[in-house]
């Protein structure tokens, strides 16, 4: 039975949202919520997510006193939701690995040494499978990368999972799971890629229609919230079923897009780096010009349950929450490049 939970990362929303949901749970005892500074509310449609009983302690992962916030509170769950997935204005790329990389592996030595700590959860990313062009179909847990990650977000997701299959070796009695997110969508979703679509004109690399998949933020705190509460060792691919191309992403949106040679994205990113947009990093450039697609098969076997949202829907609800939607509705064509994953340009 779960008893005590702590959550990493809740001063961004998904994290925020699932100490909420875990500190509503009355089988739950006690739900300690860390970050470097606190959460903020939640709103969705003018209505509150309740943070409810959560305790907040203030510690930078790393730090030690993350090992004296476990000892002290008996946790006997954790639940790692604070990977950084882009460097912020003020801080920068130093920061960000350091934070993801130095951070874990302070979490995980705290929890090796603690008596108490029974089950880790951590959040990763389908990035650490990266995207070349010479990428399977879809991507199983099983898959290796073609391509391996020299830098940025996948690169310190990558590092991350090695931290961990490494604490999982050394602490067998614990219950280790990985769960490799496709990107979040939805009304409260802040990431390089909902910043990307919410430009007034999106480049595109030019040559390439990517396939993309997205999970819900709801259906993605959910699968969060089952992995603290029940027993999944393991790795996880999480998604939405199906895919879209970039180009039903951009005509659901009513974009206007402005097709450019892969240097030249990555000069606009720049540009838009510098008055707050968007960053396309090297990953974000390589997902944009040859996409991904992950099996979540495995998944859905062990929690005999799947997201309610398709990667459509997902991608339809952050639209709407944003005023976004003045695009068509799929074709049929499209939608048949939908249920095949075809499309894609190499």
């Amino acid at each position: 039975m779960t008893h005590t939970v702590l959550v990493t990362g809740v001063s961004r929303h998904i994290g925020a949202r699932v100490a909420g949901v875990l500190a509503a749970d009355p089988d739950i005892d006690r739900v300690i919520g860390v970050d470097t500074v606190p959460p903020s509310s939640l709103t969705r449609g003018g209505g509150g997510v309740a943070l409810g009983r959560m305790e907040f302690v203030r510690v930078d992962l790393r730090s030690p006193d993350i090992a004296q916030v476990i000892a002290a509170a008996d946790i006997d769950t954790v639940v790692h939701m604070s990977l950084v997935s882009a460097p912020s204005k003020s801080a920068g790329r130093t920061y960000m690995k350091e934070h993801n990389v130095i951070g874990t592996m302070q979490l995980l030595a705290a929890c090796q040494r603690s008596a108490t700590v029974r089950k880790v959860v951590v959040r990763s990313t389908t990035a650490v499978y990266g995207s070349s062009s010479h990428d399977p179909a879809v991507f199983t847990e099983d898959a290796e990368p073609i391509e391996v990650a020299n830098s940025g977000y996948a690169k310190d997701a990558t590092e991350v999972e090695a931290y961990v299959r490494g604490f999982a070796r050394r602490r067998p009695d614990v219950s280790v799971s990985a769960l490799r997110f496709a990107n979040f969508m939805g009304p409260g979703v802040d990431s390089p890629l909902t910043r990307y679509f919410a430009q007034p004109v999106l480049p595109t690399v030019l040559g390439f229609d990517p396939r993309l998949q997205f999970v819900h933020e709801d259906d993605g705190v959910e699968v969060l919230r089952r992995f603290a509460v029940e027993d999944h060792p393991g790795i996880f691919n999480v998604a939405g079923d199906g895919v879209m191309l970039l180009s039903q992403c951009v005509r659901r949106s009513g974009r206007p897009t402005v097709p450019v040679p892969s240097t030249a994205f990555r000069v606009i990113g720049d540009l838009a780096r510098g008055v707050g947009r968007v960053d396309f990093s090297p990953e974000q450039i390589a997902l944009m010009s040859y996409g991904r697609a992950v099996d979540s098969a495995r998944l859905v076997e062990e929690l005999d349950w799947r997201p309610k949202l398709t990667t459509a829907a997902a991608f339809d609800d952050f639209l709407q929450s944003r005023g976004l939607f003045g695009g068509m509705p799929l074709t049929v064509i499209d939608w048949l490049a939908t249920v095949w994953g075809g499309g894609m340009k190499r």
